[in-house]
């Protein structure tokens, strides 16, 4: 059951069409304007993606971000403070404290898990 996206002639914005099969006829008119001079696009698609290929892909320095980079305690909050650090802002003490604490095991403060 494919969608195929036309662009309006007309107007340029772009509709889509839901079809029941291939072999159907699409008689495109635009959603937007009303327009029946419509040219066919070739529509984007997607890629599924694993939790493993998307810490690869988008963490900072991704070559240690496997799912056992997680489980280390040393490692929580490490992007908080990267990121205090980055922008030059002091780190707020409660957020400093409920790291130190996280690390040691402990539920940070307000979180009731």
């Amino acid at each position: 059951m494919p969608i195929y996206e036309y662009r309006c002639q007309d107007c340029e914005r772009v509709s889509s069409f839901f079809v029941r099969s291939i072999g159907n006829e699409v008689t495109a008119v635009c959603s937007h304007c009303g327009s029946s001079e419509m040219a066919r696009r070739m529509s984007s698609f997607a890629t599924a993606k694993s939790v493993a290929s998307v810490h690869e892909q988008f963490a900072p320095g991704s070559e240690h971000r496997s799912p056992e980079y997680y489980q280390d305690p040393r490692n929580i909050g490490r992007n908080v403070e990267a990121a205090f650090q980055k922008y030059g802002m002091e780190m707020p003490p409660s957020v400093r404290d409920n790291i130190d604490a996280a690390r040691q095991g402990e539920t940070p403060k307000g979180l009731d898990l």
